[in-house]
Protein backbone atom coordinates (compact mmCIF):
# COMPACT_ATOMS: atom_id res chain seq x y z
CA UNK A 1 0.00 0.00 0.00
CA UNK A 2 2.73 2.64 1.17
CA UNK A 3 4.37 1.74 -2.74
CA UNK A 4 0.78 2.18 -4.43
CA UNK A 5 0.32 5.47 -2.96
CA UNK A 6 3.73 6.76 -3.32
CA UNK A 7 3.53 5.70 -6.93
CA UNK A 8 -0.17 7.51 -7.32
CA UNK A 9 1.34 10.66 -5.30
CA UNK A 10 4.71 11.13 -8.53
CA UNK A 11 3.33 9.60 -11.85
CA UNK A 12 1.75 12.84 -12.90
CA UNK A 13 4.97 14.91 -13.07
CA UNK A 14 7.51 13.01 -15.75
CA UNK A 15 3.98 13.21 -17.69
CA UNK A 16 3.35 16.46 -17.87
CA UNK A 17 7.00 17.33 -18.45
CA UNK A 18 6.75 15.00 -21.05
CA UNK A 19 3.32 16.90 -22.60
CA UNK A 20 5.26 19.84 -22.72
CA UNK A 21 8.14 18.74 -24.57
CA UNK A 22 5.63 17.13 -27.42
CA UNK A 23 3.72 20.41 -27.09
CA UNK A 24 7.41 21.75 -28.05
CA UNK A 25 7.77 19.59 -30.87
CA UNK A 26 4.43 20.21 -32.39
CA UNK A 27 5.32 23.74 -32.83
CA UNK A 28 6.60 24.57 -36.35
CA UNK A 29 9.85 22.82 -35.40
CA UNK A 30 10.98 25.48 -32.99
CA UNK A 31 11.95 24.64 -29.44
CA UNK A 32 11.25 26.74 -26.07
CA UNK A 33 12.45 25.40 -22.67
CA UNK A 34 14.79 27.04 -19.94
CA UNK A 35 18.08 26.95 -18.51
CA UNK A 36 17.40 24.08 -15.84
CA UNK A 37 18.23 21.57 -17.63
CA UNK A 38 21.49 22.88 -18.70
CA UNK A 39 23.23 19.83 -16.37
CA UNK A 40 21.80 17.27 -18.44
CA UNK A 41 21.77 18.83 -22.07
CA UNK A 42 24.68 19.08 -24.59
CA UNK A 43 26.58 21.82 -25.41
CA UNK A 44 24.33 24.82 -26.23
CA UNK A 45 24.40 25.13 -30.34
CA UNK A 46 26.46 28.09 -31.28
CA UNK A 47 24.98 31.23 -33.30
CA UNK A 48 27.87 32.25 -35.23
CA UNK A 49 28.16 36.10 -34.68
CA UNK A 50 24.92 36.62 -33.04
CA UNK A 51 26.48 38.01 -29.92
CA UNK A 52 29.31 40.38 -31.94
CA UNK A 53 26.24 41.64 -33.79
CA UNK A 54 25.22 45.42 -32.80
CA UNK A 55 21.34 46.01 -31.87
CA UNK A 56 19.28 46.51 -34.91
CA UNK A 57 18.87 50.05 -35.75
CA UNK A 58 14.77 50.30 -36.66
CA UNK A 59 15.21 53.48 -38.93
CA UNK A 60 17.52 51.82 -40.51
CA UNK A 61 15.40 48.75 -41.23
CA UNK A 62 12.43 50.77 -42.04
CA UNK A 63 14.36 52.32 -44.83
CA UNK A 64 15.85 49.06 -46.38
CA UNK A 65 12.35 47.00 -45.73
CA UNK A 66 10.74 50.41 -47.65
CA UNK A 67 13.60 50.64 -50.48
CA UNK A 68 12.67 46.81 -51.29
CA UNK A 69 8.72 47.21 -51.03
CA UNK A 70 9.37 49.90 -53.29
CA UNK A 71 11.32 47.72 -55.82
CA UNK A 72 8.74 44.94 -55.91
CA UNK A 73 5.79 47.96 -56.76
CA UNK A 74 7.93 48.86 -59.31
CA UNK A 75 8.52 45.07 -60.48
CA UNK A 76 4.61 44.25 -59.81
CA UNK A 77 3.50 47.34 -62.30
CA UNK A 78 6.43 46.54 -65.01
CA UNK A 79 4.46 42.63 -64.98
CA UNK A 80 0.23 43.95 -65.20
CA UNK A 81 -0.92 44.18 -68.52
CA UNK A 82 -4.29 46.25 -68.68
CA UNK A 83 -6.58 42.88 -70.84
CA UNK A 84 -7.84 43.92 -74.29
CA UNK A 85 -11.61 44.31 -73.01
CA UNK A 86 -10.56 46.90 -70.28
CA UNK A 87 -8.67 48.85 -72.67
CA UNK A 88 -11.68 48.37 -75.24
CA UNK A 89 -13.84 49.35 -72.16
CA UNK A 90 -11.45 53.22 -71.41
CA UNK A 91 -11.61 53.99 -75.29
CA UNK A 92 -15.32 53.59 -75.10
CA UNK A 93 -15.52 55.81 -72.05
CA UNK A 94 -13.71 58.33 -73.67
CA UNK A 95 -15.41 58.17 -76.82
CA UNK A 96 -19.08 59.06 -74.55
CA UNK A 97 -17.78 61.89 -72.82
CA UNK A 98 -18.79 65.65 -74.43
CA UNK A 99 -16.29 67.20 -76.96
CA UNK A 100 -16.00 69.98 -75.77
CA UNK A 101 -13.18 71.91 -74.47
CA UNK A 102 -15.15 72.29 -71.20
CA UNK A 103 -16.18 68.36 -70.49
CA UNK A 104 -12.82 67.22 -71.41
CA UNK A 105 -10.71 69.23 -69.33
CA UNK A 106 -13.33 68.43 -66.37
CA UNK A 107 -12.82 64.75 -66.93
CA UNK A 108 -8.92 65.77 -66.74
CA UNK A 109 -9.54 67.04 -63.55
CA UNK A 110 -11.39 64.31 -62.33
CA UNK A 111 -9.09 61.64 -63.61
CA UNK A 112 -6.19 63.46 -62.03
CA UNK A 113 -7.62 63.54 -58.83
CA UNK A 114 -8.61 59.99 -58.84
CA UNK A 115 -5.01 59.18 -59.85
CA UNK A 116 -3.26 61.07 -56.85
CA UNK A 117 -6.23 59.30 -54.56
CA UNK A 118 -4.65 55.79 -55.71
CA UNK A 119 -1.08 57.28 -55.67
CA UNK A 120 -1.61 58.40 -52.29
CA UNK A 121 -3.14 54.69 -50.91
CA UNK A 122 0.18 53.00 -53.05
CA UNK A 123 2.36 55.35 -50.83
CA UNK A 124 0.77 54.82 -47.47
CA UNK A 125 0.60 50.48 -48.57
CA UNK A 126 3.88 50.96 -49.31
CA UNK A 127 4.92 52.13 -46.18
CA UNK A 128 2.60 49.36 -44.11
CA UNK A 129 4.02 46.97 -46.04
CA UNK A 130 7.25 48.11 -45.04
CA UNK A 131 6.72 48.43 -41.26
CA UNK A 132 4.71 44.67 -41.11
CA UNK A 133 8.03 43.37 -42.78
CA UNK A 134 9.97 45.42 -40.09
CA UNK A 135 8.18 43.43 -37.23
CA UNK A 136 8.12 40.28 -38.92
CA UNK A 137 11.70 40.80 -39.36
CA UNK A 138 12.26 41.41 -35.96
CA UNK A 139 9.91 38.41 -34.65
CA UNK A 140 12.34 36.18 -37.01
CA UNK A 141 15.47 37.38 -35.27
CA UNK A 142 13.91 36.97 -31.94
CA UNK A 143 13.41 33.09 -32.60
CA UNK A 144 16.84 32.99 -34.36
CA UNK A 145 18.85 34.44 -31.77
CA UNK A 146 17.58 31.94 -29.09
CA UNK A 147 17.81 28.66 -31.36
CA UNK A 148 20.75 27.51 -28.66
CA UNK A 149 18.48 27.92 -25.42
CA UNK A 150 15.47 25.79 -27.72
CA UNK A 151 17.78 23.50 -28.25
CA UNK A 152 18.71 22.70 -24.87
CA UNK A 153 15.54 22.26 -23.68
CA UNK A 154 14.43 19.56 -26.88
CA UNK A 155 17.67 17.75 -26.18
CA UNK A 156 16.56 17.12 -22.57
CA UNK A 157 13.49 16.32 -23.26
CA UNK A 158 14.58 13.86 -25.69
CA UNK A 159 16.61 12.26 -22.97
CA UNK A 160 13.73 11.84 -20.75
CA UNK A 161 11.89 10.24 -23.25
CA UNK A 162 14.13 7.37 -24.37
CA UNK A 163 15.11 6.89 -20.21
CA UNK A 164 12.17 8.10 -18.07
CA UNK A 165 12.40 8.29 -14.66
CA UNK A 166 10.81 5.58 -12.62
CA UNK A 167 7.45 6.25 -11.51
CA UNK A 168 4.46 3.79 -13.18
CA UNK A 169 6.09 0.78 -12.30
CA UNK A 170 7.92 1.91 -9.42
CA UNK A 171 10.12 -0.86 -7.05
CA UNK A 172 11.45 0.26 -3.20
CA UNK A 173 14.73 0.49 -4.63
CA UNK A 174 13.68 2.90 -7.39
CA UNK A 175 11.63 4.69 -4.80
CA UNK A 176 14.68 7.32 -4.17
CA UNK A 177 15.10 7.94 -7.86
CA UNK A 178 11.40 9.14 -8.21
CA UNK A 179 11.81 11.51 -5.50
CA UNK A 180 14.50 13.42 -7.07
CA UNK A 181 12.89 13.14 -10.39
CA UNK A 182 9.99 14.53 -8.77
CA UNK A 183 12.02 17.36 -7.24
CA UNK A 184 13.53 18.29 -10.68
CA UNK A 185 10.53 18.17 -12.46
CA UNK A 186 8.50 20.18 -10.21
CA UNK A 187 11.48 22.86 -10.10
CA UNK A 188 11.83 22.95 -14.27
CA UNK A 189 8.01 22.38 -15.39
CA UNK A 190 6.75 26.00 -15.04
CA UNK A 191 9.69 27.25 -16.37
CA UNK A 192 9.11 24.94 -19.64
CA UNK A 193 5.54 26.22 -19.79
CA UNK A 194 6.31 29.95 -19.57
CA UNK A 195 9.18 29.50 -22.20
CA UNK A 196 6.39 27.28 -24.44
CA UNK A 197 3.95 29.74 -23.44
CA UNK A 198 6.03 32.81 -25.00
CA UNK A 199 6.92 30.76 -27.84
CA UNK A 200 3.45 30.11 -28.93
CA UNK A 201 3.13 33.85 -28.81
CA UNK A 202 5.98 34.49 -30.88
CA UNK A 203 4.81 32.09 -33.73
CA UNK A 204 1.10 33.22 -33.25
CA UNK A 205 1.99 37.07 -33.56
CA UNK A 206 4.12 36.12 -36.74
CA UNK A 207 1.80 34.27 -38.44
CA UNK A 208 -0.49 37.36 -37.97
CA UNK A 209 1.95 39.67 -39.34
CA UNK A 210 2.24 37.36 -42.59
CA UNK A 211 -1.05 37.38 -42.88
CA UNK A 212 -1.23 40.61 -42.94
CA UNK A 213 1.53 41.21 -45.25
CA UNK A 214 -0.21 38.84 -47.86
CA UNK A 215 -3.51 40.90 -47.29
CA UNK A 216 -1.86 44.19 -47.84
CA UNK A 217 0.00 42.87 -50.84
CA UNK A 218 -3.33 41.64 -52.93
CA UNK A 219 -4.65 44.70 -51.82
CA UNK A 220 -1.51 47.12 -53.10
CA UNK A 221 -1.77 44.92 -56.20
CA UNK A 222 -5.28 46.07 -56.84
CA UNK A 223 -4.27 49.89 -56.19
CA UNK A 224 -1.93 48.97 -58.90
CA UNK A 225 -3.72 48.04 -61.18
CA UNK A 226 -6.79 50.47 -60.84
CA UNK A 227 -3.74 52.98 -61.17
CA UNK A 228 -2.62 51.90 -64.34
CA UNK A 229 -6.03 52.36 -65.51
CA UNK A 230 -6.63 55.70 -64.47
CA UNK A 231 -2.79 56.16 -66.54
CA UNK A 232 -4.39 54.79 -69.59
CA UNK A 233 -7.84 56.85 -69.01
CA UNK A 234 -5.50 60.17 -68.24
CA UNK A 235 -3.47 59.58 -71.53
CA UNK A 236 -6.51 59.37 -74.10
CA UNK A 237 -8.21 62.37 -72.43
CA UNK A 238 -4.92 64.18 -72.92
CA UNK A 239 -4.85 63.28 -76.35
CA UNK A 240 -8.68 64.36 -76.88
CA UNK A 241 -7.71 67.89 -74.88
CA UNK A 242 -5.12 68.01 -77.49
CA UNK A 243 -6.64 67.49 -80.34
CA UNK A 244 -9.09 70.59 -79.37
CA UNK A 245 -6.65 73.11 -78.13
CA UNK A 246 -4.24 72.55 -81.06
CA UNK A 247 -5.57 74.76 -83.81
CA UNK A 248 -2.25 76.28 -85.43
CA UNK A 249 0.62 73.64 -84.89
CA UNK A 250 3.03 75.68 -86.84
CA UNK A 251 2.22 78.69 -84.63
CA UNK A 252 2.79 76.78 -81.08
CA UNK A 253 6.18 75.24 -82.77
CA UNK A 254 7.33 78.60 -83.39
CA UNK A 255 6.53 79.76 -79.96
CA UNK A 256 8.16 76.74 -78.64
CA UNK A 257 11.54 77.35 -80.50
CA UNK A 258 11.55 80.77 -79.35
CA UNK A 259 10.88 80.07 -75.91
CA UNK A 260 14.02 77.43 -75.86
CA UNK A 261 15.82 80.10 -77.58
CA UNK A 262 14.91 83.00 -74.80
CA UNK A 263 15.45 80.16 -71.95
CA UNK A 264 18.79 79.54 -73.14
CA UNK A 265 19.81 83.06 -72.75
CA UNK A 266 18.08 83.88 -69.07
CA UNK A 267 20.54 83.98 -66.37
CA UNK A 268 17.35 83.57 -63.76
CA UNK A 269 14.03 82.92 -63.13
CA UNK A 270 12.85 87.20 -63.28
CA UNK A 271 14.72 87.17 -66.37
CA UNK A 272 13.05 84.07 -67.82
CA UNK A 273 9.71 84.91 -66.56
CA UNK A 274 10.23 88.92 -67.96
CA UNK A 275 11.51 87.08 -71.48
CA UNK A 276 8.38 85.19 -71.98
CA UNK A 277 5.89 87.80 -70.85
CA UNK A 278 7.16 90.43 -73.56
CA UNK A 279 8.70 87.85 -76.41
CA UNK A 280 5.90 84.85 -76.53
CA UNK A 281 2.80 86.61 -77.87
CA UNK A 282 0.41 83.82 -76.28
CA UNK A 283 2.07 84.25 -72.89
CA UNK A 284 1.85 87.95 -73.50
CA UNK A 285 -2.04 87.81 -73.56
CA UNK A 286 -2.59 85.31 -70.99
CA UNK A 287 -0.74 88.21 -68.57
CA UNK A 288 -2.56 90.77 -69.96
CA UNK A 289 -5.49 89.08 -68.99
CA UNK A 290 -4.37 87.97 -65.45
CA UNK A 291 -3.79 91.81 -65.21
CA UNK A 292 -7.21 92.73 -66.39
CA UNK A 293 -8.95 90.22 -64.13
CA UNK A 294 -7.04 91.69 -61.25
CA UNK A 295 -7.85 95.31 -61.58
CA UNK A 296 -11.67 94.27 -62.08
CA UNK A 297 -11.29 92.48 -58.44
CA UNK A 298 -9.71 95.85 -57.20
CA UNK A 299 -13.40 97.21 -58.74
CA UNK A 300 -15.30 94.76 -56.32
CA UNK A 301 -17.64 96.35 -53.42
CA UNK A 302 -16.93 94.65 -49.68
CA UNK A 303 -20.08 92.45 -50.01
CA UNK A 304 -18.74 91.40 -53.61
CA UNK A 305 -15.52 90.30 -52.12
CA UNK A 306 -17.27 88.59 -49.73
CA UNK A 307 -19.58 87.04 -51.90
CA UNK A 308 -16.46 86.06 -54.00
CA UNK A 309 -14.47 84.70 -50.63
CA UNK A 310 -17.36 82.21 -49.86
CA UNK A 311 -17.63 80.89 -53.82
CA UNK A 312 -13.74 80.04 -52.84
CA UNK A 313 -14.48 78.41 -49.77
CA UNK A 314 -17.36 76.27 -51.03
CA UNK A 315 -17.92 76.66 -54.52
CA UNK A 316 -17.23 75.24 -57.81
CA UNK A 317 -16.36 78.07 -60.69
CA UNK A 318 -16.98 77.98 -64.05
CA UNK A 319 -14.65 75.72 -66.32
CA UNK A 320 -15.29 78.23 -69.36
CA UNK A 321 -13.06 80.56 -67.33
CA UNK A 322 -9.75 82.50 -68.59
CA UNK A 323 -8.57 84.29 -65.45
CA UNK A 324 -8.08 82.82 -62.48
CA UNK A 325 -11.32 82.51 -60.32
CA UNK A 326 -10.10 83.97 -57.12
CA UNK A 327 -7.58 86.01 -55.46
CA UNK A 328 -4.17 83.88 -54.86
CA UNK A 329 -3.94 85.58 -51.41
CA UNK A 330 -7.48 84.31 -50.71
CA UNK A 331 -6.30 80.82 -50.87
CA UNK A 332 -4.18 80.46 -48.12
CA UNK A 333 -4.91 76.63 -46.58
CA UNK A 334 -6.70 75.43 -49.18
CA UNK A 335 -4.03 74.49 -51.96
CA UNK A 336 -3.84 70.49 -52.38
CA UNK A 337 0.33 69.33 -52.92
CA UNK A 338 0.75 69.04 -56.72
CA UNK A 339 1.86 65.05 -56.55
CA UNK A 340 1.34 62.55 -53.64
CA UNK A 341 4.58 62.16 -51.84
CA UNK A 342 6.89 62.36 -48.98
CA UNK A 343 8.41 65.74 -47.73
CA UNK A 344 12.23 65.70 -48.05
CA UNK A 345 12.84 69.48 -47.61
CA UNK A 346 10.95 72.72 -46.50
CA UNK A 347 11.07 76.31 -47.56
CA UNK A 348 14.22 77.18 -45.37
CA UNK A 349 16.30 74.59 -44.61
CA UNK A 350 19.80 73.88 -45.49
CA UNK A 351 19.90 72.94 -49.53
CA UNK A 352 23.68 70.75 -49.13
CA UNK A 353 25.25 74.29 -50.79
CA UNK A 354 25.71 76.20 -47.25
CA UNK A 355 22.24 77.96 -48.21
CA UNK A 356 18.94 77.78 -47.46
CA UNK A 357 16.13 75.93 -49.55
CA UNK A 358 14.16 78.70 -51.61
CA UNK A 359 11.17 76.15 -51.61
CA UNK A 360 10.13 72.22 -50.46
CA UNK A 361 11.31 69.19 -52.38
CA UNK A 362 8.77 66.47 -52.67
CA UNK A 363 9.57 62.66 -53.24
CA UNK A 364 7.40 60.60 -55.00
CA UNK A 365 7.05 57.07 -56.64
CA UNK A 366 8.30 56.73 -59.99
CA UNK A 367 5.99 58.03 -63.01
CA UNK A 368 3.71 60.29 -60.38
CA UNK A 369 1.37 62.62 -61.96
CA UNK A 370 1.91 66.45 -61.52
CA UNK A 371 -1.28 68.57 -61.23
CA UNK A 372 -1.81 72.54 -60.86
CA UNK A 373 -1.82 73.91 -57.39
CA UNK A 374 -4.09 76.51 -58.03
CA UNK A 375 -5.44 78.58 -61.73
CA UNK A 376 -3.25 80.04 -63.71
CA UNK A 377 -0.99 81.09 -67.16
CA UNK A 378 1.80 78.66 -68.01
CA UNK A 379 4.71 81.24 -68.55
CA UNK A 380 6.96 78.60 -69.37
CA UNK A 381 7.27 75.19 -69.96
CA UNK A 382 10.17 72.93 -70.90
CA UNK A 383 13.97 72.56 -69.73
CA UNK A 384 15.62 75.57 -68.05
CA UNK A 385 19.61 75.68 -66.67
CA UNK A 386 20.01 73.27 -63.71
CA UNK A 387 16.27 73.23 -63.02
CA UNK A 388 15.56 70.71 -66.12
CA UNK A 389 12.35 70.67 -67.15
CA UNK A 390 10.32 73.29 -65.55
CA UNK A 391 6.69 74.75 -65.15
CA UNK A 392 6.54 78.17 -64.37
CA UNK A 393 2.41 79.57 -63.51
CA UNK A 394 1.20 83.32 -63.21
CA UNK A 395 -1.87 82.92 -60.52
CA UNK A 396 -2.09 86.39 -60.18
CA UNK A 397 -1.55 88.81 -57.43
CA UNK A 398 2.26 88.86 -58.54
CA UNK A 399 2.55 85.22 -57.60
CA UNK A 400 4.45 82.91 -59.42
CA UNK A 401 4.39 78.77 -58.72
CA UNK A 402 7.50 77.01 -60.23
CA UNK A 403 7.60 73.09 -60.65
CA UNK A 404 10.61 71.32 -61.65
CA UNK A 405 11.82 68.03 -61.42
CA UNK A 406 9.40 66.74 -64.16
CA UNK A 407 10.22 64.04 -66.77
CA UNK A 408 7.13 64.93 -69.01
CA UNK A 409 5.05 68.33 -69.44
CA UNK A 410 1.83 67.63 -70.93
CA UNK A 411 1.06 71.87 -71.23
CA UNK A 412 2.37 74.44 -73.20
CA UNK A 413 3.61 78.04 -72.41
CA UNK A 414 0.31 80.49 -72.93
CA UNK A 415 -2.33 78.18 -71.46
CA UNK A 416 -4.69 78.66 -69.30
CA UNK A 417 -5.32 76.10 -66.50
CA UNK A 418 -7.51 74.84 -64.25
CA UNK A 419 -6.61 73.76 -60.18
CA UNK A 420 -6.31 69.98 -60.41
CA UNK A 421 -5.28 69.61 -64.29
CA UNK A 422 -2.68 67.45 -64.72
CA UNK A 423 0.44 69.21 -65.89
CA UNK A 424 3.28 66.61 -66.06
CA UNK A 425 4.89 62.78 -64.90
CA UNK A 426 7.72 62.36 -62.75
CA UNK A 427 10.03 60.03 -64.11
CA UNK A 428 11.46 56.98 -62.87
CA UNK A 429 14.51 58.10 -61.25
CA UNK A 430 15.48 61.47 -59.26
CA UNK A 431 17.09 63.92 -61.84
CA UNK A 432 19.98 65.19 -61.13
CA UNK A 433 19.55 69.39 -60.32
CA UNK A 434 20.73 72.06 -58.46
CA UNK A 435 17.56 71.85 -56.43
CA UNK A 436 17.90 67.98 -55.89
CA UNK A 437 21.34 68.45 -53.72
CA UNK A 438 22.21 66.16 -50.72
CA UNK A 439 19.06 64.34 -51.07
CA UNK A 440 19.71 61.29 -49.29
CA UNK A 441 17.08 59.46 -51.78
CA UNK A 442 17.20 58.08 -55.47
CA UNK A 443 13.28 58.36 -55.92
CA UNK A 444 11.68 61.18 -58.20
CA UNK A 445 11.61 64.31 -56.92
CA UNK A 446 9.92 67.77 -57.63
CA UNK A 447 10.63 71.17 -56.52
CA UNK A 448 7.76 73.84 -55.66
CA UNK A 449 9.04 77.52 -55.20
CA UNK A 450 6.52 80.29 -54.60
CA UNK A 451 7.83 83.37 -56.15
CA UNK A 452 6.04 86.88 -54.79
CA UNK A 453 7.29 89.77 -57.03
CA UNK A 454 10.28 87.96 -58.14
CA UNK A 455 10.82 87.12 -54.39
CA UNK A 456 10.56 83.32 -53.38
CA UNK A 457 8.43 83.10 -50.18
CA UNK A 458 7.51 79.72 -48.20
CA UNK A 459 4.66 78.64 -49.41
CA UNK A 460 3.71 76.29 -46.43
CA UNK A 461 0.81 78.72 -45.49
CA UNK A 462 -1.23 77.76 -48.54
CA UNK A 463 -1.10 73.81 -48.76
CA UNK A 464 -4.20 72.37 -46.71
CA UNK A 465 -3.28 70.87 -43.10
CA UNK A 466 -3.16 66.93 -43.87
CA UNK A 467 -0.59 68.26 -46.94
CA UNK A 468 1.86 70.03 -44.49
CA UNK A 469 4.12 68.17 -42.54
CA UNK A 470 7.53 68.59 -41.09
CA UNK A 471 10.55 68.38 -44.14
CA UNK A 472 12.61 65.07 -43.55
CA UNK A 473 14.80 62.90 -45.34
CA UNK A 474 13.86 59.85 -47.43
CA UNK A 475 16.54 57.32 -47.35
Amino acid sequence: MPNTAFKRRYVIPPVLALGVGACVLGLSGRIVGPEAFAQDAPAPVATPGVADQPPPDPAADLARKRDETRLELETLSKTINLSSDKVTELEKSIADVQKDTSSIRQALIDSAARRKSLEKQILDGEKKLAELGVKEDAARRSLHERRGLLAEVLAALQRMGRNPPPALLVTPDDALASVRSAILLGAVVPGIRKETDKLAADLANLSALQAASAAEKSSLTTTVTNSLEEERRMNLLLAENEKLSQSNTAELEAERKRSEELASKATSLESLVASMETEISSVRSAAAVARQAEENRKLLTDEQRAQAKALAESGVPDKNRIAPAYPFGDLKAKLELPVAGDVLRQFGDADGTGHEAMGMTLATNPETVVTAPADGHVVYAGAFRSYGQMIILDTGDGYHLVLSGMETISTRQGKFVFAGEPLAVMGAKRVASATALALETNRPTLYIEFRKDGKPVDSRPWWTAKDTGKARNDS
